[in-house]
């Protein structure tokens, strides 16, 4: 998500309800694809949904002052019994990424906490205050981490220090027994880089001629492959559980993001969201059931927020 986006619309959704999620009314009229808005009680900007590997909870960052406005908490939210849990909150900008940042009892976050950027991680059970930091360098920081399946290593992105853009894709394992792994070139501009669930490949997004892309590497770095092209920008990308598919969201053809997917080998995008204002930061569910996502009437930014909203597969 980290302060970019876009997204999209439906086709292979219906209005089906699943039995086991209790879900509340569409967000807005102008909505044509029947998605929900998930019934959480808070205030301030809700964003970054992320399926938990049962696919009950989701884990996602409040930003309490509006849209990417510090300070950010992390909350585990049970789609079956609404339970509201506080994970993460420290008055800094806690930040979960789409996709692959829960797996193996773990969850993996940047944090703006002083000195500066850097990653971090809770269990799954944990509370406020149980967060371990991850990574530790004086000049570099480090944003939206994701997990390998077998949670043995993170992939993160990252800038030299006061520098936005130049973002490099960084591997980094979490016993803190590798050197930090460079997989792209500061030049290149990478970022939001996603594990594939059967860790051979790593998503992320390029800015190339003033348009962002969705590429993929093999997890050494190697095997670079652009897969969207002239379909819009093409932002915060994660990978369906088979690893067929990616998610994304884009601007094609639409006024402002919605959400779409493609297949791996970058052909058939297909429209996956249908809204009148921006859908985006989504994640899809281990058994490709659902799609949950940030949604708002209009252009997020500068705005008092985002809700949470949930979309049904066929």
């Amino acid at each position: 998500m980290r302060y970019l986006i876009l997204l999209l619309a439906l086709t292979l959704f219906s209005c089906n309800r699943d039995n086991d999620i209790d879900e509340d009314e569409p967000i807005s009229e102008q909505r044509n694809d029947n998605a929900v808005v998930l019934d959480i009680s808070l205030s301030g900007s809700l964003q970054n949904p992320a399926f938990s590997p049962d696919n009950h909870s989701i884990i996602f960052t409040r930003f309490i002052n509006g849209y990417n406005k510090e300070p950010a908490e992390i909350y585990k939210y049970d789609l079956n019994t609404k339970q509201l849990i506080l994970l993460v909150s420290d008055g800094s900008a806690n930040v979960n990424l789409p996709g692959s940042s829960w797996n193996h009892g773990k969850i993996v976050f940047s944090s703006s906490r002083e000195p500066h950027d850097e990653i971090y991680m809770i269990s799954e059970n944990g509370q406020a205050g149980d967060e371990i930091r991850i990574t530790n360098r004086t000049n570099r920081i480090a944003y939206e981490p994701t997990l390998s399946p077998d949670g043995e290593w993170v992939v993160f992105e990252s800038h030299i220090l006061d520098v936005e853009g130049d973002g490099m894709i960084i591997k980094y394992k979490m016993d803190g027994t590798s050197a930090y792994i460079e997989l792209s070139n500061a030049n290149d501009d990478c970022r939001q880089p996603n594990w594939s669930p059967n860790n051979n490949k790593i998503l992320y997004q390029r800015l190339l001629n003033g348009q962002w892309n969705i590429w993929t590497m093999d997890t050494d770095g190697t095997n670079k492959t652009q897969l969207t092209s002239n379909i819009g920008n093409c932002t915060d990308a994660c990978f369906s559980a088979d690893g067929q598919y990616v998610v994304f969201s884009s601007d094609y053809q639409v006024n402002i993001a919605n959400i779409y997917r493609i297949s791996i080998d970058g052909t058939n995008p297909i429209r996956l969201s249908n809204y009148n204002g921006y859908d985006g930061a989504v994640s899809i569910s281990n058994d490709a059931s659902k799609l949950v996502f940030e949604s708002r009437n209009g252009d997020p930014d500068e705005s008092s927020g985002t809700k949470i909203l949930m979309l049904n597969a066929l």
